[in-house]
């Protein structure tokens, strides 16, 4: 298969990449799909809470990019995971900076919910 370069068919498998991620981070990883869940309970509340739109799309755009954070995290451990199963202070090292990634925008999502309840 020749990968188009430019115009509809480029956007058109890009599209299917990106579905075939989204789809293998569903399957593979419990993470995903815990703050798929997350997300599709906070979009009814982030609506029902934000006194503006501005801040609906925060509340629902904080707990989005805890889920771009994992996708990226997933990506760095499969291909860590792919190099080799031997144990490298790198590939650790790796691992361990994801999955505070990870971790802070937690934190910032928490952060972005805390602010504007409080307000």
């Amino acid at each position: 298969m020749v990968k188009a370069k430019h115009g509809v068919q480029r956007f058109t498998n890009a599209l299917k990449y990106s579905r075939q991620g989204l789809s293998a981070a569903w399957r593979g990883e419990a993470a995903f799909r815990e703050e798929v869940i997350a997300l599709l309970l906070s979009i009814p509340l982030a609506l029902w809470l934000g006194d503006t739109p501005l801040e609906q799309v925060l509340l629902i755009g904080s707990v989005l990019l805890v889920l771009i954070v994992e996708l990226l995290n997933s990506a760095v451990e499969a291909v860590v995971d792919r190099v080799g199963e031997e144990r490298h202070e790198l590939a650790g090292r790796a691992k361990d900076m994801g999955s505070a990634a990870v971790l802070l925008s937690i934190c910032l999502s928490a952060l972005i919910w805390l602010g504007i309840l409080l307000n």
